[in-house]
């Protein structure tokens, strides 16, 4: 899946406690842990390119960050950690970590970036379906939306309301 929609179903899923925004983080960080110094390496070596890249054109190390950063071992050890640290509200933020494991399992295939839900321990990547697919994104796209409507503060009409009344004022007055 892409690292906005898994900063926006960590947003959706667990910010709604006392730390708001930092499931954001929590959701877009096992891809921007590999991908961001990717990215430095590529720019100061001076063979950045746009799109999809080659599997050979990768190092080795951003696969093995990678695989770090989408074990659901991973994910999971940070969370018990905030938790028996006594950081409650941060230990649900981070949730939006092993989320992102578990989604990416099942939204990539094998063939580019599969990711090794239980390494290291295991090796197995579960052949899943690309993401990229129009009936997969859109899908994600709309249970986005769905899931921010419900988790919306303030129901609609009552969000609304303020400014309609300013509108009608304002149409009176002319």
């Amino acid at each position: 899946m892409d690292t906005f929609s898994h900063a926006l179903w960590g947003k959706a899923l667990f910010g709604y406690k006392k730390y708001l925004y930092l499931p954001l983080v929590f959701g877009a960080a096992p891809d921007l842990l590999p991908f961001i110094p990717n990215l430095f390496y590529k720019l100061i070596n001076g063979n950045f390119s746009y799109g999809r890249p080659s599997i050979s054109s990768i190092p080795d190390w951003v696969f093995l960050i990678y695989d770090f950063s989408h074990s659901l071992i991973t994910g999971t050890f940070l969370v018990l950690v905030l938790f028996f640290c006594k950081k409650k509200y941060l230990s649900f933020a981070a949730l939006a970590w092993p989320f992102h494991s578990i989604l990416d399992s099942v939204s990539h295939s094998r063939d580019f970036f599969g990711t090794k839900i239980f390494w290291p321990l295991s090796d197995y990547k579960f052949d899943g379906v690309s993401w990229g697919q129009p009936e997969v994104w859109f899908t994600n796209i709309i249970l986005l939306i769905i899931i921010f409507y419900i988790r919306r503060p303030v129901p609609l009409i009552i969000a609304w309301t303020p400014l309609l009344s300013k509108l009608l004022k304002k149409n009176k007055k002319l």
